[in-house]
């Protein structure tokens, strides 16, 4: 059969098996398993083991489940409430200060969490009930903390990017230190709309400058500073060639566990035993579906799929740019329905060779990817972040919420457009911190 219609029955079949509600890593080990038995007969299962727990042996790996424990003991605090907190009451004097506080916190507690739903819990139990208390058009109140969440995927540290990196193999400092300005350029293009939409509600008030006493400002520092030492110190270690990404998860989760035990009490077995068990739920998660996208690849390599799909890419005349936009509706679509780690596992085997050979930067690629997959989580069907600000303010409508979000995604398209205009965005930090790659 000729590879590119074979190509084509395993998407449908893939496509038609995730949407009958097994988990991505099962439906894909399914797949996997029913066409090499099909194509190479009984005896392709004999390999399955060997590749399957052969994606798991990789120190990087170690990365996950540490900076998803660093996350989960962060957000099992009030760390997030004191970050929100602190941002409120130094940031009062900016006009619209509080939309801008609210953002901040999101952008940080994301690096600090990397979770998207974590940051929108964390960030929205505090910041929409205060913003809509002040008056707040509903829409800015939700659709700010559902967008600003989406950067937990893209801040550094990220699980997001690791996964990548390792799919890829690319370098996770590099990806990292791409994902700084990208980040801060987003969180800006939030800032700006949201304070624009402030002002065309009509209520001019809200932007009007607020007061805190400078005892009010410097009494809850000493409970936000401590973590974000740890931010810096970790990926000051990172980049500094101090330690590898896992030796710096390792150290980082260990000090995250230790301040939220002496800083918010917690003490209790009970509540250390939540954080390792979600920690845990999660981390098993995301390496089952690194394990079986390994075993998808080798499927669609061993059936001549990704080879002949690469090939007949590269003999298209169309410009590198047609092209990429293909690309980027390929990944829209399906950050529709999937996860960002399942999407990236299943299509950066495919699409690295083809970005490559069409002239683009795979460091550049991941970040654009990144950036689509934060639209997915803020896009129906699946919109993850929407259920979760649906979920903290039942009472604004999930329509609401969702025309609320729209601007904030047109913000991450435009953030998109620049890059392709302007790739030195991503690559220009992690060329001069690590030099240029070669």
């Amino acid at each position: 059969m000729d590879p590119l219609l074979l190509g084509g029955i395993v998407a449908i079949s893939t496509v038609l098996v995730l949407f009958s509600g097994v988990s991505v890593g099962l439906g894909l080990m399914i797949v996997s398993t029913g066409f090499l038995i099909i194509f190479d007969g009984m005896r392709s299962l004999e390999l399955l083991p060997e590749i399957l727990f052969g994606k798991l042996d990789n120190f990087a790996l170690l990365a996950i489940p540490m900076f998803i424990i660093m996350g989960s003991s962060i957000s099992s605090t009030r760390a997030g409430a004191d970050l929100y907190e602190a941002l409120e009451r130094w940031l009062t004097r900016v006009p619209g200060g509080l939309v801008i506080s609210n953002l901040g916190a999101c952008a940080l507690f994301a690096a600090m969490s990397g979770s998207s739903p974590a940051t929108c819990a964390a960030i929205g139990k505090m910041g929409i009930p205060e913003m809509r208390k002040r008056g707040y058009p509903d829409g800015v109140a939700a659709g700010s903390i559902a967008a600003g969440g989406t950067l937990g995927i893209l801040i550094p540290p990220s699980v997001t990017m690791i996964v990548y990196g390792i799919a890829t193999e690319t370098s996770i400092g590099r990806l990292f230190l791409a994902g700084v300005i990208p980040g801060l350029l987003l969180v800006l293009l939030f800032m700006v709309w949201s304070l624009y939409s402030t002002w065309q509600s009509g209520n001019k008030e809200l932007l009007n400058a607020g007061n805190y006493t400078w005892k009010e400002k410097l009494e809850i520092l000493p409970r936000v500073l401590p973590f974000l030492a740890i931010i810096v110190g970790v990926l000051y270690a990172m980049y500094g060639g101090i330690a590898t990404p896992s030796e710096t998860a390792a150290v980082g989760a260990l000090l995250c566990l230790m301040i939220a035990m002496i800083i918010y009490k917690l003490w209790s077995p009970k509540d250390l035993w939540v954080v390792l068990r979600d920690s845990t739920k999660e981390s098993v998660m995301i390496l089952f579906i690194i394990a079986a996208a390994g075993v998808f690849s080798y499927m669609l390599s061993s059936l001549f799929i990704t080879q002949a799909i690469a090939e007949w890419i590269g003999t298209l005349d169309v410009n590198r740019w047609v092209l990429m936009s293909f690309v980027m509706l390929f990944l829209l679509v399906a950050g529709f329905f999937l996860p960002p780690v399942a999407v990236i596992l299943m299509a950066a085997p495919i699409l690295l060779p083809i970005i490559t050979t069409a002239g683009f930067d795979p460091i550049w690629f991941a970040v654009v990817l990144t950036i689509n997959m934060e639209i997915g989580l803020i896009s129906p069907p699946v919109g993850l972040n929407l259920y979760v600000i649906n979920g903290i303010a039942p009472d604004i409508s999930l329509k609401t919420i969702l025309k609320g979000s729209m601007p904030f995604v047109a913000c991450m398209v435009l953030a998109i457009i620049l890059l392709c205009f302007f790739p030195g965005l991503a690559t220009w930090l992690p060329d001069v911190v690590m030099g240029e790659a070669v």
